[in-house]
Parts: C-alpha cells; structure tokens; sequence
C-alpha cells in the first residue's frame, strides 16, 4: 500500500525533508544526485525519504528542479 508523503523544510539547515514515515537507523542512505539523499528501506531498497539539501538555494537559481526519481501518485484514502 502506498503511504502519504510528509514535507518538513528546516530552515535553518536548508534542508527539504520528503517522507513515507520517519527516518530509522537501518536505513540505507545514497547520493542521488548533487545534494540529493535518498533513505532506503535496507530489505526492499525502496526509498522511504529524501533529504534535498540547500533547497532554497535551488529555488533561487532557478524556479523548478528536478528530483532523479520516479513516482506514481494517486489520491489518499
């Protein structure tokens, strides 16, 4: 089953945290792209969470940004 996506943005980190529910020691953690953490389940490899770091700084260089992931959203119950 799908799980909801929580967004926290620290500000004084710069961080913009994407979640399916909160971060484990367990977790895996790799380097997507430049300053992008992906948190991976350590028995299905899925990712559970994102860290996208200096994220308003991505924001002021340009308006929209890419994530190197795929998704299939759909309606919560």
């Amino acid at each position: 089953m799908a799980e909801r996506l929580s967004f926290n943005y620290d500000r004084e980190a710069d961080i913009l945290y994407i979640d399916t529910h909160p971060p484990y020691s367990e977790q895996e953690s790799i380097e997507l792209d430049d300053d992008v953490i992906a948190r991976l389940n350590p028995v299905t490899g899925d990712i559970e969470n994102l860290e996208i770091l200096y994220f308003s700084t991505r924001l002021l260089r340009k308006s929209i940004f890419d994530l190197p992931i795929t998704a299939a959203l759909q309606m919560a119950a």
